[in-house]
């Protein structure tokens, strides 16, 4: 068996993710677009999949590992069904986001950067949306929240199921 050769596990993930390398396979920068499709399958990035990656693209694991750890927008560890990004701009830290912080990691449980051990939330601080003039502010699944509080913020995270 060559370097290259590994067989995919099966599954519903795996067969649309050999769709994916199937398309871009011999094509110049295909890594990063495979490994955004492929974190859309698998919402993140497990070794096995950058395995399979490299393998399906024919290029060293170290370079994939490389693309996926380079980015910002790539996971390697598996992520919450909701992802908040509270920002802590200046804006927004002017304005009481680190309060927003310290009270969401005493309701999760977690430390900002983690994700809750059920799968629930990955709670991120970031330094900018763009939405300063909503400060303090956060994303909650895509969708900008503003003019927050440590108390509006705990009932927007209580009502995520």
């Amino acid at each position: 068996m060559s370097t290259f050769e590994t067989t995919a596990p099966a599954g519903p993930e795996w067969t649309a993710l050999e769709a994916v390398l199937d398309e871009w396979r011999g094509q110049k920068g295909a890594i990063i677009p495979v490994l955004q499709r492929a974190q859309k399958i698998f919402g993140y990035l497990p070794p096995e999949v950058m395995r399979r990656v490299a393998a399906g693209l024919r290029v060293p694991l170290s370079r994939v590992f490389g693309v996926a750890t380079f980015y910002s927008q790539f996971y390697l560890t598996r992520r919450g069904r909701h992802v908040v990004r509270q920002c802590d701009g200046t804006a927004c830290h002017v304005r009481g986001a680190g309060k927003i912080v310290e009270r969401m990691e005493q309701e999760l449980g977690i430390p900002a950067g983690a994700t809750t051990p059920d799968y629930r939330v990955s709670y991120e601080v970031v330094y900018c949306v763009g939405s300063c003039g909503l400060a303090p502010v956060a994303v909650v699944d895509e969708q900008s929240i503003g003019k927050l509080s440590p108390e509006r913020m705990t009932a927007i995270m209580k009502s995520l199921e």
